[in-house]
């Protein structure tokens, strides 16, 4: 009897470290997702000196389909200027008055670390899963 415990324990141990292992490796596959979701938003609004329209947002669309970035995502925009194309990415404008160079605005960009466990996204709606940046400062 002693050694069939014995077997059951370290096999539950096991179970748990794999689960463990392979919850950490999908979380940081996720985090470079939206990692680089967010580079790219931001090199797309400074390459279009901070004019998104709609040639950009099919850019950042077609680029979100390429690394296989959540589209539609439910990303929390609540106290963010707007929401980007299909809910990949909130942003605020920035603007300023002042200085030599008059008015300037610069773009502050937030991503979304997707995780996909239904129960722990309804209930834990956690502001440390996304991802902020911030574009070169444009003067207008």
């Amino acid at each position: 009897m002693r050694d069939a415990m014995g077997g059951t324990v370290a096999l539950v141990i096991i179970v748990v470290f794999i689960v463990f292992a392979l919850g950490y490796m999908a979380f940081n596959v996720n985090y470079t997702k939206a990692f680089r979701m967010k580079n790219k938003i931001i090199s797309v609004y400074e390459n279009n000196n901070g004019d998104c329209g709609s040639a950009c947002q099919r850019e950042i669309t077609e680029y979100a389909r390429t690394i296989g970035y959540s589209l539609g995502s439910d990303i929390n925009c609540s106290g963010y200027d707007g929401t980007g194309v299909n809910g990949l990415y909130c942003y605020n404008e920035v603007t300023s008055i002042g200085g030599s160079s008059g008015k300037s605005k610069y773009y502050r960009i937030i991503t979304k670390i997707n995780v996909e466990v239904p129960i722990i996204n309804r209930i834990l709606n956690l502001r440390i899963l996304y991802i902020t940046g911030d574009t070169k400062t444009f003067s207008y």
